[in-house]
């Protein structure tokens, strides 16, 4: 069996934990580190970071802080890579913890980042759904059910600190050609909520850090993650 490599803690706030990070940059330290060919487990939050909950309520939907979000289990170094080298990930298997078998369907409302029906779904909605074996069903939508697929959700590379600068200059230089769109154009750095993993251990070498994050250039050495 393969082992587990990265365990989290699902009563343990995302931002408290030193295995789970919230942004792409490259000085975030490795929390493990693999060979080429190995098997092995990662656990992981939600997304959200465990800010969605089990109930019938959409106000945690509407009310959903967009700058703590996507939070990534590692980084995980791989023994011999080097800047440049395609790495190939077989994903095995994807399932739920068996303490939290359930996920949730969300829309967003149009003044908290919204979604392509905002015009259609203007207010935030809700459906959590229970998982049977493959299938799913949610006590909002009755007598609905269907093979539910989980999918990975998002897995890369941390970024050099070059690519990092072009992500930032590209997506601020968007942002700046229309400000005050609702939802933003993009998603541009921001550090007061930024969870660098084990990097918040190191404030000795890192003296611009805070909330959990290192404030480089006025914090625009980060990219949030995307959505």
């Amino acid at each position: 069996m393969a082992k587990s490599l990265i365990k989290i803690d699902l009563n343990t706030p995302a931002d408290q934990q030193d295995v789970i990070h919230n942004r792409w940059h490259p000085d975030i330290p490795m929390v493990a580190t693999v060979k080429p060919g190995d098997e092995f487990r990662v656990e992981c939050v939600d997304w959200t970071g465990g800010q969605i909950k089990y109930n019938d309520n959409a106000a945690d939907v509407r009310d959903v802080d967009l700058t703590k979000v996507h939070y990534l289990s590692g980084p995980i170094g791989v023994k011999g890579a080097e800047p440049g080298d395609l790495l190939v990930v077989d994903i095995l298997d994807i399932g739920s913890l068996p303490t939290s078998e359930w996920g949730f369907t969300g829309i967003f409302a149009r003044e908290n980042g919204g979604g392509f029906l905002t015009e259609h779904f203007p207010q935030a909605r809700k459906a959590v759904w229970d998982f049977h074996g493959v299938y799913t069903s949610s006590p909002q939508i009755p007598r609905v059910e269907f093979a539910g697929i989980m999918h990975p959700g998002l897995i890369g590379c941390l970024p050099s600190h070059q690519l990092l600068k072009t992500w930032n200059d590209r997506e601020g230089a968007l942002v700046a050609t229309n400000p005050n769109r609702v939802p933003a154009l993009a998603t541009l750095p921001f550090a007061k909520t930024a969870h660098l993993g084990r990097m918040s251990k190191s404030k000795a070498l890192f003296p611009g850090l805070r909330a959990g994050g290192r404030a480089v250039d006025g914090g625009h050495s980060f990219l949030a993650g995307r959505w």
